[in-house]
């Protein structure tokens, strides 16, 4: 029982955890290739409103190429969040296992993004009495090794069983910034290199669709101000599979 405490406090921190980062990581792609001609296409939302788009294709029986994006756009009261990222990659996927419903999959990619964020300061009153604006625009290199299993336990809902199946990833993301403006004042820019821990669960619906649950950390190697890891993935979404080897029970 205590480590059940344990593991949900921890779990509270890193989802209340300061957004202090102007890095907002996506949704990794992992969609799970088998053979030449598949399609894989997903979209996740966060908690938070972060949204995230991924597209990945089999181009042969070994080789993938990845599209991701994602956008967040929040206004409160005293700050603002917006994020746009666009990435693109490809890899080497291969299925093994005694009826080969076993996946790993090995990519690369680049992208590039930009996070504008608004801070502001109120008195007593509640009159504006300070705001300060930042804009940041940056490049994105990763590397990522996925392993997931097409073999399913059974969750049984409502008088019906479906399948669930799940997943891991490692990905290394290295972001450095490009522009760094504070208050239309050029600032010094930084850069750090995160390690991003992911799992996710799939529950198909249909032989080509499944929901999927998303979380993450997000370890920063690097002590920085603003480029630092102050965000992590927790998102719902639905996942696409068209073309690829039938899953085994």
């Amino acid at each position: 029982m205590i480590k059940n405490y344990k593991l949900l406090l921890y779990l509270s921190l890193i989802f209340f955890s300061s957004c202090s980062s102007v890095y907002m990581p996506n949704v990794p792609n992992t969609p799970m290739l088998s053979q030449k001609g598949e399609f894989s296409g997903g979209g996740h939302i966060s908690f938070r409103g972060n949204a995230s788009l991924n597209g990945a294709y089999a181009v042969s029986d070994h080789f993938g190429v990845l599209f991701s994006g994602a956008y967040m756009n929040s206004e409160k009261h005293s700050k603002d969040f917006k994020h746009k990222l666009v990435e693109v990659g490809g890899g080497y996927f291969n299925t093994f296992g005694p009826e080969n419903n076993r996946i790993l999959e090995i990519y690369a990619g680049y992208g590039g993004g930009k996070t504008n964020r608004a801070f502001r300061t109120f008195d007593d009153n509640d009159i504006l009495t300070n705001t300060d604006l930042e804009e940041i625009t940056y490049n994105k290199t990763f590397i990522q090794v996925n392993y997931s299993s097409k073999k399913s336990n059974n969750l049984r809902l409502f008088g019906t069983d479906f399948p669930i199946n799940y997943g891991t990833a490692l990905r290394i993301s290295s972001v450095q910034m490009k522009t760094f403006m504070r208050n239309s004042i050029g600032q010094v820019r930084e850069g750090n290199t995160f390690l991003e821990p992911i799992f996710f669960t799939r529950m198909r619906l249909s032989d080509a669709v499944q929901l999927q649950y998303t979380s993450s950390g997000n370890f920063g190697l690097n002590s920085r101000k603003f480029m630092s890891a102050g965000n992590s993935i927790f998102t719902i979404g639905a996942v696409i599979n068209v073309g690829g080897k039938k899953s085994k029970e």
